[in-house]
């Protein structure tokens, strides 16, 4: 079975040593992701939803280069450093989703390698 790798161009994939995605098969799992744009900046600082949104697009593009789509996703997750914001990434979330409804999961966490991350996402999906 061929693995194929997908990049999203993030400067912290070669130092770190991982992909955006990765297929293998019929199964795509994609990478945390966090909001980071292409000059490595973080997008929307202090916007969880904003954040949100940024990482869900990141996360669509890299399912589709890997040759499935939303629809294909069965599970996400999503990080927080502030629990009590569920509500903003859940909204973001749901613009994507409403209709798929994977398997979801919200958990708080300490931090994430950047202090102005809010939210990181994971996304897994099967194509066939």
């Amino acid at each position: 079975m061929s693995k194929q790798l997908i990049s999203s161009g993030s400067k912290m994939e070669g130092p770190i040593g991982f992909s955006r995605a990765v297929r293998v098969g019929p199964l795509i799992a994609v990478a945390g992701t966090a909001a980071i744009q292409p000059d490595g900046s973080t997008a929307a600082p202090a916007d969880v939803y904003g954040q949100t949104l940024y990482c869900l697009a990141i996360i669509q593009k890299a399912v589709e280069e890997a040759g499935g789509s939303l629809t294909d996703v069965f599970r996400t997750r999503v990080m927080l450093t502030d629990i009590s914001q569920w509500e903003l990434a859940a909204s973001a979330h749901g613009e994507f989703f409403s209709e798929i409804r994977p398997a979801c999961t919200f958990v708080e966490v300490k931090g994430f390698i950047q202090e102005d991350w809010l939210v990181e996402l994971e996304a897994d999906a099967w194509v066939g």
